[in-house]
């Protein structure tokens, strides 16, 4: 009696700070999955170098078609969702990653045979956004609608709070004592650990079977993820949102670091430290705006915090560094932007909403923006640069925010969204045949109400 109190506590306690009971085995799973793929970010491309490929830009090739890898298996797992359902979509991601660890381990890095590690490593890539990416669709299928906000600021918590930020941080206190080959192998473990912890825990949750109607097949459901940004317009608006939430973040990176390491005086480490400011701080706010969107609105976040936050931040941290001169500036304009990229995070929601009958192939056009994003800012850069340079580039960046805030306006959700978010039930009761939505329980409140009229809009 005592233990079943317990546990009842235990589940009020994560529900109230915005984790579905349901899936809380889910979330620990992955931050355990992310914190293992995150061990080698930190040092895995000069080891490469160095350990069979031979010279850092081979090794770049290494690395640049496993970010190729990593964008094809981000799309495939929203479109793949839908058909065979987020379980068996994160069971593939998990034997992926396994599988083709071992090989990249045992034998690519073994022999230190240049090709086998672009094909072990590479395939390798496509584990992650399976596992993880599958996982985000089930939560945002089996998630009360009105604490979506919540459950992704979470998903994004444990996503990067494992890579790179704990990942790299249990490196760095493992490397000097068991060497880089081993902490590799040890990574592994923790992913498969957390893995199984995950989707053991989650074998009778509901939600991560197929979302599709039967009559939809996998190569219609892979046509339609793509489809879908033109048939519903207000989707491909979202996935443009989502380029401009982080390709300005990406451009940054292409000349930023000389001009605070050279310009600047802060050197490479001043550099590196704000770099990981920017990552820390986001981690945090991605779980706060999360939350707080379920209280203000999803839109209204987006459109304040997100877009024009993120105008107003980015301006910052080119501008006020260059005419003050000093770090703590720096740092706190850094702080800035990573928490107001974190303003973002109710994109995922939006996305899921707009298209209730299609939620899978939402989420593989959402991925596909955060994808585009890795190379539409350093595209931006290449363009302007010479043109108008380092703080032109910049003022680009901020307009492309305040452009994405209009837009927000058009990201309206169906009625049946609204349906389900006025009554308090899960994308999981929409009927995907009829498009009805199924009230197995009287479970309305107000809480729903403020978001769904927000919703609207």
């Amino acid at each position: 009696m005592q233990h079943q109190i317990s546990e009842g506590r235990f589940a009020s306690f994560i529900e109230r700070i915005g984790l579905p009971p349901t899936l809380f085995l889910g979330f620990v799973g992955l931050l355990f999955f992310m914190i293992g793929d995150g061990v080698e970010s930190g040092y895995i491309a000069p080891y490469l170098a160095d350990h069979g490929a031979g010279s850092d830009s081979r090794a770049a090739i290494v690395i640049s078609v496993y970010g190729l890898m990593v964008t094809l298996g981000s799309w495939l797992s929203g479109a793949l969702s839908e058909t065979w359902g987020p379980r068996r979509v994160m069971w593939l991601g998990l034997a992926i990653w396994g599988v083709f660890e071992v090989l990249f381990l045992a034998v690519a890095l073994g022999t230190e045979n240049y090709v086998l590690m672009l094909i072990c490593y590479g395939i390798r890539g496509l584990g992650y956004p399976l596992f993880a990416y599958g996982f985000l669709v089930w939560v945002l299928a089996a998630s009360p609608a009105r604490r979506l906000g919540s459950a992704v600021g979470w998903f994004y918590f444990a996503f990067t709070g494992g890579l790179p930020t704990l990942g790299s941080l249990l490196a760095s206190g493992t490397e000097p004592i068991i060497g880089e080959y081993t902490t590799l192998w040890l990574s592994f473990g923790i992913v498969i650990a957390g893995g199984l912890l995950a989707l053991l825990g989650l074998r009778r949750v509901a939600g991560g079977d197929r979302l599709a109607p039967h009559s939809t097949t996998t190569g219609q459901s892979l046509v339609a993820s793509i489809a879908i940004a033109f048939q519903n317009p207000r989707v491909g608006l979202g996935c443009v949102i989502r380029i401009i939430n982080t390709a300005p973040q990406f451009g940054f990176l292409v000349f930023l670091p000389k001009i605070f390491s050279d310009e600047l005086g802060f050197g490479t480490s001043g550099w590196l430290r704000l770099v990981f400011i920017v990552g820390a701080s986001n981690i945090f706010a991605n779980l706060i705006f999360g939350i707080v969107s379920d209280k203000i609105g999803w839109h209204r976040t987006l459109r304040i915090f997100g877009c024009l936050g993120c105008a107003v931040s980015s301006l910052l941290l080119y501008f006020l560094p260059q005419t003050f001169g000093a770090y703590w500036v720096a740092a706190l304009c850094a702080a800035l932007f990573g928490i107001t990229l974190a303003g973002f995070t109710p994109i995922s929601v939006l996305m899921s909403l707009m298209a209730p009958e299609k939620k899978g192939n939402a989420i593989a056009v959402l991925n596909l923006g955060a994808g585009a994003a890795t190379f539409v800012g350093p595209l931006i850069v290449a363009v302007f640069l010479d043109l108008i340079g380092a703080g032109g580039v910049t003022v680009v960046f901020a307009a492309l925010y305040v452009v994405a805030a209009l837009c927000v306006h058009w990201l309206t959700l169906p009625p049946e969204s609204q349906e389900i978010v006025e009554k308090g039930l899960s994308l999981s009761d929409l009927d995907v045949e009829t498009h009805h939505v199924i009230d197995h329980h009287d479970n309305h409140d107000n809480h729903g109400d403020a978001v769904a009229r927000d919703g609207s809009r």
